[in-house]
């Protein structure tokens, strides 16, 4: 007599990463509505809050986030949208709800400011974000790949070897988009994944080992630290 197979454990909701979701949806079909086409206008891309230079070095410092929101066409929302549905979750499950938004609004905010300090063009799009959870993601399994073993290393190479494909596409097409957007959402994700993610601890003292979850005991000041660099520099040095 067989026993039945025991059903698979559901994974963990990921409300917020599909709260964002929802948002650049919605979002992206209010532009397109106010725009009268499914091609969203550069006029209201502006004025809903579009990364535009002049208008963030003359205080409009809420566009570097606001920007993170909008998409400039249907194929430019399908791609994040896309990319946020694959990424999210799993970031946010790894993370937790709270350091995965910290993780995705601070590479968001690196990929403007870079954008901002090193690109003249008018941005927008979430791909800063999304840089910014392969980052996230990369550093979590980099961290981690003394206890993950294999799927561990083997998560940091294709973790570098979709922000390489995705960054060589980029480079390839320079006036269509943002790479230093891309770049900088990178680089906070990094950064942010580093002072956030979860660190695990194979605990000796019981058997079998336990693995347990732990943080940078400062984690949260040095998300803070970041934060408050990016705002300075924003300040600070000249934008292109």
């Amino acid at each position: 007599m067989t026993e039945p197979n025991p059903t698979p454990p559901r994974l963990p909701p990921a409300p917020a990463a599909m709260s964002l979701l929802w948002a650049i949806g919605i979002i992206y079909l209010l532009t397109a509505v106010l725009s009268g086409g499914m091609q969203p206008s550069l006029q209201i891309l502006v004025f809903l809050g579009a990364k535009v230079n002049e208008l963030i070095a003359a205080g409009a410092y809420w566009r570097l986030l606001s920007a993170t929101f909008l998409h400039g066409s249907l194929i430019h929302i399908f791609f994040n949208a896309y990319a946020l549905y694959a990424l999210g979750p799993e970031s946010e499950r790894i993370y937790g709800t709270r350091r995965f938004l910290a993780l995705y609004f601070l590479a968001g905010l690196g990929g403007s400011l870079a954008s901002y300090l090193l690109s003249p063009a008018i941005s927008v799009g979430a791909s800063g974000s999304i840089f910014g959870l392969i980052g996230g993601l990369g550093i979590f399994y980099y961290l981690n790949r003394g206890v993950l073993g294999n799927f561990g290393k083997a998560q940091v190479q294709n973790m570098a070897t979709i922000a390489i494909i995705n960054l060589f596409i980029g480079f390839s097409a320079p006036s269509i988009i943002d790479n230093w957007g891309h770049l900088g959402g990178l680089l906070g994700g990094i950064v942010a994944g580093w002072a956030l993610a979860p660190r695990f601890q194979v605990d000796p003292g019981l058997y079998p080992p336990l693995i347990r979850r732990t943080y940078l005991a400062q984690g949260w000041m040095w998300a803070v630290a970041l934060l408050l660099v990016m705002l300075v520099l924003v300040g600070v040095l000249p934008h292109a």
